[in-house]
């Protein structure tokens, strides 16, 4: 696990998005296209602004969500919203290569297969994304793999419906998926994150956080000195 420290949370954005650019170019360059997953939050939107300012073959990116709360289309608690406005009507992307998990269906769990398959169309099965982007809760969760949620020992699917969570169940990458992805960045900021940093970075908790349970390898921590106030001194 590689770490990048950042002084505040507009450089880590910056380095973040400069991640994912690199992953973007070598994806490309390797496969012709580029399969990108991205979470939710202040910084990452930040991130994504930052993204959608460098110079890349937009035409070649498609851009899927770690998870997304399953609710109607203009509920402020999810997702689509900002991503929308971001990277399409904002910027660079095409509205078709936003792909949108489908959570407004009837049959939640029958949605979650089909959105795994629609990935798979671009990347192939076994689904490998070229990379995923991760926040971390102060619970520890990652994507909507949340402590105690059965989600989290899903080994059959790459897309799967979590239980409640904050008033909502949500849909979510599973941790096979996430762990299959040639890269996975975690983007990490603030001083509430600090003592789940830490732990992220030791590879060990306490409690059993499901951070710690995503693979290592190919990992990049993208941080700022607040959310890295508890890490050991290399």
């Amino acid at each position: 696990m590689r770490l990048i420290a950042t002084p505040d949370a507009a450089a880590a954005a910056v380095a973040a998005a400069a991640e994912i650019a690199a992953a973007c170019r070598e994806a490309i360059t390797a496969r012709g296209l580029a399969l990108i997953a991205v979470s939710g939050g202040e910084t990452p939107w930040r991130m994504l602004e930052q993204l959608r300012a460098l110079d890349l073959p937009w035409e070649r990116i498609h851009l899927a969500q770690v998870d997304e709360r399953i609710a109607p289309r203009d509920d402020p608690r999810r997702n689509l919203a900002r991503l929308a406005q971001i990277l399409v009507h904002d910027g660079p992307l095409a509205e078709r290569q936003l792909l949108t998990m489908p959570v407004e269906a009837d049959d939640a769990d029958a949605a979650a297969a089909g959105y795994q398959r629609l990935l798979e169309q671009l990347a192939g099965a076994p689904l490998r994304i070229d990379l995923v982007q991760l926040g971390l809760g102060i619970d520890g969760h990652t994507a909507s793999l949340v402590p105690g949620d059965p989600v989290l020992e899903v080994a059959d699917r790459d897309v799967a419906i979590c239980g409640e969570y904050q008033g909502l169940r949500r849909m979510t990458l599973t941790l096979p998926a996430i762990d299959r992805a040639r890269r996975r960045l975690w983007l990490v900021t603030g001083t509430a994150k600090a003592a789940r940093l830490a732990e992220l970075l030791d590879a060990e908790s306490a409690d059993g956080a499901p951070s710690v349970r995503v693979r290592r390898a190919d990992a990049t921590v993208v941080a700022d000195r607040e959310a890295l106030a508890h890490a050991a001194p290399s």
